[in-house]
């Protein structure tokens, strides 16, 4: 450098084992003559490991991005914020959507029916396994397994994978030549809006039915969820993890029922296949076998399947060989049963072997304290259904939803909403009156609904029961006059029945 006069920078020197970047510069006169140079040494050693190690840890991102994207697994990760920051491809082919919809998303953005598994994971710090839901615009059917990730005790996010259903049921196809399973339940309690006390309690019930392997009705008007609520008595059971078979006995037709229902043997009747067929009893064996209107079958099937609820056990359409079942039964109907049995549209016996645990959903207009939370839950659901991010509805309009009598119940709620939703501006986050169709108004109801009536504290239904039958006699008997015979006939008891209950309440003839 003295003979050159050119400085030299930046000079890594190597000495033992400590790596020295120097400077070297000349040093000038006021004539620019160089006497002498200077020089200045700094100690790289740790930079240069750290280097590598950010090079390794590159390295190691690398791999590990190569080790996801290669998997068939379907999977994802959120951070500490709940938000989505990694997902393979195999999430994108099986789930449907492209990467850039979903990163920095929350979540619930995928999920069609269910509860996200990684806000459950975040809120318990605990792994979750083997969670049906439905995702994706196809409405893919998954299982889901998710863990913590936790760092030094801190959590930092979670991770999930998904596994498509149908890989599932053509493994159990060929493994053990039995038919896939028909359908699994993707609703949990969890799933249900229950706030006021009418709804409390159904939810009280059906939770104590879902530990029994008991029988259950569910009652209540079009619309109200009961299918919804047999999906959660099934996960809540010991028969979670079996099949979830749903036969909606309005929707097929009577000729045809009894085949879908039990299968038939080969060559039963013209159109068979020559293997025959497992019917959807078989299907359910081990699980749940949920009949939805019930009330709509024959008396020809109420018979068979009275059969099948008292002896376990069924014959094929063309067979003659009882089959064995192992089968928990969940019945649904809008209609008057009991009126339905005076009228002979439906067997006695069959009535009572469905009847062991009934459960009384109420409708819309008997629990407008679920109100706001419904409204938030559905409008949750068809945010993602319309792509749009509607975030409320004004206090004017929800107050008109309130007036309205809802005939059609939460179905005709959300039918309520989508109408909105669709006329909308995309601009536009809150529902107003003007997107709103018009609603009569819930006028001469006052003796089917009260608003007070909901938030009446929670009772054992027992002794529900008992006081309004009490209320109804005495009423029924003060209107007649006290003539029993014909307050039995209004009632639509027998007299003797009565008699039974005016004692059983200690109705004395004063008190009417």
């Amino acid at each position: 450098m003295l003979e050159t006069g050119l400085p030299e920078l930046n000079q890594r020197q190597d000495t033992g084992n400590a790596c020295i970047l120097t400077n070297r510069v000349p040093v000038r006169d006021e004539n620019n003559q160089i006497v002498g140079a200077a020089a200045v040494f700094r100690d790289i050693t740790e930079v240069r490991q750290l280097a590598e190690e950010i090079s390794s840890v590159r390295e190691m991102k690398k791999l590990l991005e190569a080790i996801i994207n290669a998997s068939q697994d379907v999977i994802s990760v959120v951070d500490g914020q709940g938000k989505i920051i990694l997902v393979n491809p195999a999430y994108t082919r099986l789930i449907g959507m492209r990467r850039e919809d979903v990163m920095g998303k929350p979540p619930t953005v995928d999920i069609r029916q269910g509860e996200s598994v990684h806000l459950r994971v975040m809120q318990s710090r605990e792994a979750v396994r083997g969670v049906p839901l439905r995702v994706g615009p196809a409405n893919r059917e998954v299982i889901i397994n998710a863990a913590p990730l936790l760092v030094d005790g801190r959590l930092c996010g979670s991770v999930a994978m998904a596994h498509d259903i149908s890989e599932f049921k053509g493994l159990i196809a060929s493994r053990t030549g039995r038919a896939p399973l028909q359908e699994q339940a993707c609703y949990t309690f969890d799933d249900i809006v229950a706030v006021g006390s009418a709804m409390r309690m159904a939810l009280e019930n059906a939770r104590r039915a879902a530990a029994t392997p008991a029988t259950v009705l569910l009652l209540g008007e079009s619309g109200t969820g009961k299918e919804r609520f047999a999906h959660a008595i099934h996960s809540a059971s010991q028969r979670s993890n079996r099949p979830f078979v749903r036969v909606n006995c309005a929707a097929i037709p009577e000729t045809l029922l009894e085949s879908q229902l039990f299968g038939y043997e080969a060559g039963a009747f013209s159109g068979a296949l020559k293997s025959g067929k497992k019917g959807l009893l078989e299907e359910a064996d081990g699980g749940t076998l949920f009949l939805d209107e019930i009330g709509e079958i024959s008396p020809a099937m109420q018979v068979k399947l009275l059969r099948v609820l008292q002896e376990k056990e069924f014959i094929r359409v063309g067979g003659v060989r009882a089959i064995q079942l192992d089968v928990r039964v969940i019945a649904a109907t809008n209609q008057n049963l009991e009126e339905a049995v005076k009228n002979g549209g439906f067997r006695k016996d069959l009535y009572y072997r469905i009847h062991v645990f009934p459960v009384f959903i109420p409708p819309l207009r008997c629990r407008r304290g679920d109100l706001t939370q419904l409204i938030g839950h559905l409008l949750a659901k068809l945010n993602w259904e319309y792509g749009r991010s509607v975030q409320g509805i004004s206090e004017a309009a929800a107050d008109m939803l309130a007036r309205h009598n809802w005939p059609g119940n939460v179905r005709e709620l959300e039918n309520v909403l989508s109408r909105a939703l669709i006329v909308m501006n995309f601009d536009e986050d809150t529902i107003l009156t003007a997107h709103l169709p018009p609603l009569a108004p819930a006028a001469g109801l006052a003796g089917r609904y009260s608003p007070a009536a909901d938030d009446l504290p929670l009772s054992p239904l027992t002794e529900t029961v008992a006081a309004a039958e009490r209320r109804a006699i005495a009423a029924a008997l003060d209107g007649c006059g006290g003539n029993r015979a014909e307050a039995a006939r209004k009632l639509g008891i027998s007299l003797r029945t009565l008699y039974y209950k005016i004692d059983k309440y200690a109705i004395a003839d004063d008190s009417v």
